[in-house]
């Protein structure tokens, strides 16, 4: 493979002036004499320059040479030391006749007479070059030095070639000594030939004699008085026609004037890669046929050498190396039977990366290929002389039989340290077809075959219509190479043999199609069983095989296809060659015929497209006259013989394209693979878009990953998941918590993994594997011109694009062309348009939906069309204006291609174009995802750091019109159509305040249908910011880090993670900040040694701080969660106590100080929203607090979330953000209803729904209101208003919908499924459960999907015949993921499920595993606290308990100690005193305490009414339920539940009766 970078010529350079850039002034300014071979001769002095160390250096790249960008590197290095040294040669006068690998060679024509003259030049220009350029010291460490040889005398000149293409070639002897010079040159030494010693002023050199009559030494020139050089250097000036005429220009032939027929001439020495037009290779058309290029000719002492190159920029093709290999043995034979004056021939080649591009100067530079590959084939030649070698890359790649190669011993090459195994090409021999030669793909043992099912029954109908037609099948599956063709013939082999059939298997090769006859030769002696036999035993075996099938006389009709030696019969001589062909076909079919009534016969032909005529004909009258089945596979790129399309044609053939792997197939391969039950979200995102569903690329990939180890595998044996106390150790644990890719065996002596990436890898940055690349780059070849660049333009966008940033990119581009180019590619299907119907189910983030990547303001919309995306109505575009690549790998390999400095170059242009696209999309009214991000950051920074990329476009968010408003700050211009349509109807609905919630959902309803006269607000356009996420920031922090703007990226890995988070996707959150972690660097054990890598404000840590905060939060690492808020709160200025004493001394000031004196906002409206930014963060990093203290059931943990909650108000007030308040105000009675507050929960709702009035005009304040409802239909839920629970709760999830806030919308879907749970409305709770388990299945929330089966388990309980997912499925997800870190935080939930597992396993008797799942429960029930989830729980444990109580005295029990029913009743008195405001459970639990107080007095229970409360008890509270609904009366419904929850243990029986009636 090869990577192209070059010395650009001024574009102003008239097309002659670039053409002599690259040839010699013998070339430019030669006159023409004709096409025949032109011979010259002249007098003149050369100068060879050999850059030491140069191949040392390669041999140290190739050890760690795996990419183009290594290869850029070392030609970087290569091309700046030698430029230098071609300017002082031209300074000189000298003219370059070429620079190959680390040679320079130059030459002075004079007259014979001028010699000595120039020859004192040259030497004066040798030790100049010596003096300035005699060492250079790389990074690398390896030295690069000069050895300079000079000669003079005689110089042949000859051009070869044909009308197109011609070569200068210089011989001579003086050419001879200046080689010969060199070699016997040291570092920093300059030679002179003995030729050249003799013709020059010989008094003028200090030198030493190396050699009598071969070569001097030269140490420097004796300098009388001084010696007046510049005086010498004018006189030889005299003697140089063609140097420079201007101080500007260093050659003479950049200043031609325009001739065609010189660009012609010139033309015609130029490389066929850099015209890209036609040419003829006069030294061998072999090179041309088989796609390479003839690139350089050397002549020296010891023969001519030519270097060749295959898979040049623009030339790649399929097989290059089989190619290669085929092309040099033809050339081998060729010189071998053809030159007679040839006495030794020597091929070699090498694969690997090289470096293909301009060297040199501006003003004089050449094409050359260099690298550790070059080094190495020139080192092959020697090293193997009379041989056509290759190295092991070479041989594998080629994927030739193994038995045309020969391996070759190890031999020392001079700076090659590790050359590797060697190998000897035989070309591709007729005779030596028998071995090897069955199916490449053995069949898996260990997994089967994925997603061929309908592959597998085409061939099952074959051998139905075989068994019952009696006629012959054929089946022919199509594909791209590596769709599993291969893969799917060794199961079908496996499949064949199984049954008992005999299979023939045959794997053709390219170059077997051009031998007649071959496939059939191959398969019938595999038939015969003589394919694999010694060859002295070949015939004695065929003669077996033969006898009682084929008369004796005819066995000598084999010896030519069997290569053995039957007798020649009489019958046989007397035939031509026709009749024999005729009669060795008739032969087989009787043999065959013969054989199908014995045994069933299949033939396998894998690479069919490469099977010759004679047997595609053989074989398609094989199938009209045997029940034989054929089975094929074929590659659709190839064209077939006409045999070949009249087989396919045949009625009894039938076609079958194979289909590419299903995404979840493909992850399902890619852990086998790698031997794990999961893999990371990131690495599916990777393998998805490189594979396109083929299995080849999968395993490659898989391979590669491995090979490069940058992945980690974790055992999932561990019993439990403990919680990390450092953020970089958590990758293990956020791998855990999502969902497997494929099940984990159930064998416990089985070890099962998951793998993770390395914290310091990108994936997006990693290579192609050389085999995956060659692949893309030859598809990348097949494109035009201006279809390649536009595609690699693309690869640097992005595996999704917009046409707009595209257009950027190419400005030279009108946009019609731009369409055209893009349909065309659309065509054959490179590129594809994204629609909104396109989705793949395992990895959304692969399909942006159509749509406008961000609204512009009103001024934007009024200013030209020239802004970064226009709308998409002013063009003429289907659908969408976003594309994606549709081929796998192209685009991967296409960024490769680019150089470093281009390729960074252009993502510059990418990240200057998209970053003004960085915020909220339009109808969220733009922000930052971070609020106010950017104006916390630009007020601290001046700098061209952040700041840089962070430019920040006030879209009118409402958010910032209402704040700014409140610290009087100048409101932006507001584009929203609420705020510019109806003020007094806003300024109407402020002033009135809902006092009830049937009051608010009365002017909720009201208010949405008189919003907008035509349509209501649900139906504006929708939430896009995911979109946002895809097309914009994540790309962002792509191009930032490419350029190597840390502190940029580290900004927009911020914003990226917190638009995850706000689109409920953790695990991208995780990801993105773990990306932001590798930025910072490791931490420092000691804080006062803390020093980031990266420079950011306190700000940006604090907000890092809180994000990652969250998002452990979400994994269930509560202690690292609580840490990392507290650490962001600090640097926010707001400290958050450790002690109790500090929580008491801080709840006494927030109360009585802080909420009285909030501080007045300062008057630079820059820090007001610096303010706004930090309070933000502060009540976000409190409201985590209060949460995650929430959690435990501790009186200090009350306390401690107590303190959270009255900060996080205060905080809120302070930011004057009304929908801020609300959104607090509907937390803390949340968090009041938890704790058993009646009055508090109360109170904060009511104050939420006041507030609410003030704020729902914008985005953020409908959200607020989607808050409110659902935590009204929570509240309505608990107090037993089942209906309006369920109404409100419908409406809720309208919005949530609208919004797309996944998370809040599972929420209000889970206070659904209870209402209508305890409705007895089982229809509504499959419908309700099967609607979340759309929203969460598809993503990692394994919290989500614990709520689900939860509920799933209660309607299996309960539910009266209704299923949502059967039992086995829920109780496999709590085994795996019961000791999850997520799980066992969220006692509430684990309580329900455990003690519904209990309850289940209770109906089926197995007691056993009852008291498992029981004891689990009680364990957790001290835990819980009195919400819902809680609640509900409790009351599943105490069912447990009394069933428990019941069975004590049957002594099922064995590990469960015996209770009283004095010890169970503690339960029902803990419950009625925890779960206070939770009253619609009070009625079903006093029904069971009171079965336990008749147990207590030994009379009869029935076990049935204790399994089944719900149908005993239950329906009167639904019907009281009703009733409390009609009557709407909220004080006394909760006034009579509370008299419920003060019911005494020690009442007697009529007591409880009379307060359930």
């Amino acid at each position: 493979m090869a990577t192209g970078k070059g010395v650009a010529a001024p574009p102003l350079w008239p097309v002659e002036a670039r053409l002599a850039a690259l040839l010699p002034d013998l070339l430019v300014f030669r006159k023409p004499r004709g096409s025949e071979h032109e011979l010259a001769t002249a007098q003149g002095v050369l100068l060879g320059v050999h850059v030491t160390g140069f191949t040392a250096l390669m041999d140290r790249f190739s050890l760690s040479c795996k990419s183009e960008h290594d290869m850029d590197t070392l030609a970087h290095i290569f091309s700046y030391y030698i430029s230098d040294i071609v300017e002082h040669v031209l300074c000189f006068g000298g003219d370059i006749l070429n620079i190959t690998g680390n040679v320079l060679l130059a030459l002075w024509t004079v007259e014979q007479n001028q010699l000595s003259d120039i020859i004192t030049l040259v030497a004066k220009c040798s030790l100049e070059i010596q003096e300035k350029f005699g060492i250079y010291h790389t990074r690398e460490g390896q030295d690069l030095q000069l050895k300079i040889g000079l000669s003079a005398g005689r110089i042949s000149q000859v051009i070869v070639g044909d009308e197109q293409r011609q070569y200068l070639l210089v011989t001579g002897r003086d050419v001879d000594g200046v080689q010969l010079a060199q070699r016997l040159a040291q570092a920093n030494e300059i030679v002179l030939s003995w030729n050249c010693w003799k013709l020059c002023e010989q008094y003028m050199f200090e030198v030493e004699i190396m050699r009598e009559d071969e070569a001097v030494k030269l140490r420097d020139m004796r300098i009388i008085d001084p010696f007046d050089f510049d005086e010498h250097f004018y006189k030889c000036l005299d003697y140089l026609p063609h140097y420079r005429t201007s101080a500007d220009i260093l050659r003479t032939a950049l200043e031609l004037d325009p001739d065609s027929a010189l660009e012609q001439t010139l033309r015609k020495h130029i490389m066929k890669n850099l015209l890209k037009k036609e040419a003829a290779l006069y030294i061998s058309t072999v090179i041309e046929k088989g796609g390479g290029q003839l690139s350089r000719i050397f002549m020296s002492e010891t023969g001519c050498m030519f270097l060749c190159v295959f898979g040049l920029p623009g030339d790649k093709k399929p097989d290059e190396c089989a190619h290669a290999l085929e092309s040099s043995f033809s050339i081998f034979s060729f010189c071998w039977e053809n030159l007679a004056e040839t006495k030794l021939v020597s091929i070699s080649i090498t694969s690997g990366p090289v470096f293909c591009g301009m060297v040199g100067a501006v003003a004089r530079h050449e094409y050359t290929v260099i690298g550790p590959k070059v080094s190495l084939v020139a080192r092959m030649i020697t090293a193997y002389p009379g041989l056509v070698s290759c190295d092991e890359v070479t041989y594998l790649r080629s994927m030739l039989p193994a038995y045309n190669f020969k391996k070759l011993p190890e031999k020392m090459m001079k700076n090659i340290s590790n050359p590797g195994k060697m190998y000897e090409y035989l070309g591709h021999r007729r005779c030596i077809m028998f071995g090897k030669r069955h199916l490449a793909r053995e069949r898996n043992k260990n997994h089967s075959l994925l997603d061929r099912e309908k592959e597998l029954e085409a061939f099952r109908m074959a051998q139905q219509g075989s068994l019952h037609q009696k006629k012959g099948q054929a089946v022919l599956y199509e594909g791209e190479k590596g769709c599993g063709k291969s893969q799917l013939l060794a199961e079908i082999n496996f499949l064949a043999q199984k049954e008992g059939h005999r299979v023939l298997p045959l794997k053709l090769k390219e170059a077997d199609s051009k031998q007649c006859f071959y496939a059939i030769q191959t398969l019938m002696a595999i038939f015969f069983e003589i394919d694999m036999c010694p060859a002295y035993y070949r015939q004695e075996r065929l003669h077996k095989q033969l006898h009682g099938m084929v008369e004796e006389p005819l066995h000598c009709l084999f010896n030519d296809l069997f290569f053995v030696k039957f007798p020649l019969s009489f019958k046989v001589s007397h035939m031509d060659d026709l009749t024999r062909q005729k009669k060795v076909k008739a032969c087989f079919f009787q043999v065959l015929q013969k054989a199908m009534r014995e045994t069933p016969l299949i033939f396998l032909i894998d690479e069919a497209q490469y099977m010759d005529a004679a047997s595609w004909e053989f074989l398609g009258t094989l199938l009209s006259s045997v029940p034989i089945i054929m089975v094929m596979t074929l590659t659709p790129t190839f064209t077939l013989c006409g045999w070949a399309q009249h087989f396919l044609q045949s009625p009894q053939a039938i076609f079958v394209p194979i289909s590419k792997l299903a995404t979840t197939s493909l992850l399902r391969m890619a852990c086998w693979e790698l031997g794990v039950v999961s893999i990371p979200q990131e690495l599916q995102i990777y393998l998805l878009r490189r594979c396109f569903g083929n299995p080849l690329y999968c395993e490659v990939l898989c391979q590669d990953l491995l090979s490069k180890n940058i992945l980690l595998f974790h055992d999932l044996q561990k019993e439990e998941e403990e919680e990390n106390s450092k953020w970089e150790t958590l990758s293990a644990n956020a791998m855990k918590s999502t969902m497997y890719s494929i099940s984990p065996a159930s064998s416990e002596d089985q070890e099962l993994y998951v793998c993770t990436v390395k914290d310091d890898v990108n994936l997006d940055t990693v290579l192609l594997p050389p085999l995956l690349k060659e692949i893309a780059v030859n598809q990348l070849d097949q494109l035009s011109p201006g279809e390649q660049l536009l595609v690699k333009c693309a690869a640097v966008i992005g595996h999704s694009f917009h046409i707009d940033l595209l257009q950027h990119l190419l400005p030279g581009w009108g946009k019609n062309k731009l369409l055209q180019v893009l349909r065309a590619l659309v065509d054959i299907h490179v590129l594809r348009w994204c629609s909104k119907s396109q989705d793949l189910p395992a990895e959304p983030i692969l399909m942006p939906s159509s749509i406008e990547i961000i609204e512009q303001t009103k001024e934007e919309r009024k200013s030209d069309a020239g802004s970064p995306l226009r709308l998409q109505e002013e063009l003429s575009l289907p659908q969408t204006e976003v594309l994606e690549f549709g081929v796998p790998l192209l685009q991967e390999a296409a960024w490769e291609l680019w150089p470093k400095a281009q390729q960074t170059a252009l993502h510059l242009e990418c990240a200057w174009f998209l970053r003004d696209l960085a915020c909220r999309c339009g109808s969220c009214h733009g922000g930052d995802f971070v609020p106010f991000h950017r104006f916390a950051i630009c007020s601290t920074k001046s700098s061209s750091g952040t700041s840089r990329f962070c430019s920040y476009k006030d879209t009118g968010s409402i958010l910032t019109q209402v704040i700014t408003d409140k610290l009087q700050l100048p409101s932006p211009q507001d584009s929203f159509q609420f705020q510019t349509k109806s003020p007094r109807s806003q300024e109407a609905f402020t002033r009135e305040h809902c006092r009830t919630e049937e009051e608010f959902l009365d002017q909720l309803n009201r208010k949405l249908a008189q919003t907008s006269p035509e349509k209501d607000m649900l139906t504006t356009k929708p939430c896009h910011c995911k979109e946002v996420l895809k097309l914009v920031l994540s790309p962002l922090t792509q191009h930032c880090l490419v350029i190597g703007e840390t502190t940029c990226a580290f900004y927009y890995l911020l914003e990226a993670a917190a638009a995850s988070l706000d689109l409920s996707d953790n695990y991208m959150a995780f990801l993105y900040l773990r990306k932001a972690s590798s930025l910072l660097g490791q931490p420092s054990a000691f804080s006062f040694f803390k020093k980031h890598k990266v420079k950011i404000c306190q700000f940006e840590e604090a907000t890092f701080c809180c994000l990652r905060s969250e998002v452990c939060f979400n994994m269930g690492q509560i202690t690292l969660a609580k840490n990392l808020a507290r650490q962001a709160l600090r640097l926010l200025k707001r400290n958050f106590p450790w002690t109790w004493f500090g929580v008491i001394f801080q709840t006494f000031l927030e109360k009585c100080w802080r909420s009285c004196s909030l501080s007045q906002p300062p008057d630079n409206p820059s820090e007001n929203k610096k303010k706004l930014a930090i309070l933000q963060q502060q009540v976000q990093c409190l409201s985590l607090l209060w949460q995650l203290y929430n959690l435990e059931a501790t009186a200090s943990s009350r306390r401690f979330a107590y303190l959270a909650t009255v900060m996080q108000e205060n905080s809120a007030k302070e930011s004057a953000s009304e929908a801020q308040v609300v959104s607090t105000y509907v937390a803390l009675s949340q968090f009041s209803q938890n704790m058993g507050d009646k009055e508090k929960w109360l109170h904060c709702e009511q104050m939420a729904i006041q507030k609410n009035s003030l704020c729902w005009f914008s985005r953020e304040g409908l959200l607020a209101t989607a808050q409110l409802m659902q935590a009204l239909a929570y509240t309505k839920l608990c107090l037993g208003h089942l209906d309006f629970s369920i109404r409100l709760g419908f409406q809720a999830r309208e919005i949530c919908r609208h919004l797309k806030k996944p998370a809040l919308e599972n929420l209000v879907l889970s206070v659904l499924f209870r209402s209508a749970f305890l409705k007895k409305k089982f229809d509504l709770c499959v419908h309700v459960l099967e609607s979340q388990w759309a929203l969460i299945s598809q993503g990692h929330d394994v919290l989500g999907l614990a709520c689900f089966y939860s509920a799933c388990l209660d309607l299996l309980l309960y539910g009266k015949g209704w299923l949502c997912r059967p039992f086995g499925e829920c109780l496999h997800f709590i085994q795996h993921y019961e000791h999850s870190c997520i799980l066992n935080s969220q006692s509430n939930v684990m309580l329900g499920v455990h003690s519904s597992l209990a309850m289940w396993f209770a109906q089926d008797s197995q007691w056993k595993l009852f008291e498992h799942h029981f004891s689990k429960a009680r364990q957790l029930v001290k835990r819980t606290n009195a919400s819902l989830f809680g609640s509900h729980g409790f009351v599943r444990f105490l069912e447990c308990h009394v069933l428990m109580l019941q069975k004590i005295p049957q002594g099922v029990f064995t590990h469960t100690p015996s209770e009283t029913p004095r010890q169970t009743l503690k339960y029902f008195k803990e419950f009625f005193s925890r779960c206070v405001t939770c009253p619609v459970y009070h009625q079903w639990v006093s029904e069971l305490k009171a079965s336990v107080m008749r147990y207590g007095k030994r009379e009869s229970m029935s076990l049935t009414n204790i399994i089944r409360p719900f149908d005993t008890c239950l329906t009167r509270i639904w019907i009281e339920g009703e009733f409390l609904e009609e009557n709407n009366s909220f004080e006394g419904n909760l006034q009579r539940f509370v008299r419920v929850a003060d019911v005494k243990e020690n009442k007697d029986e009529e007591e409880i009766q009379e307060c359930i009636c």
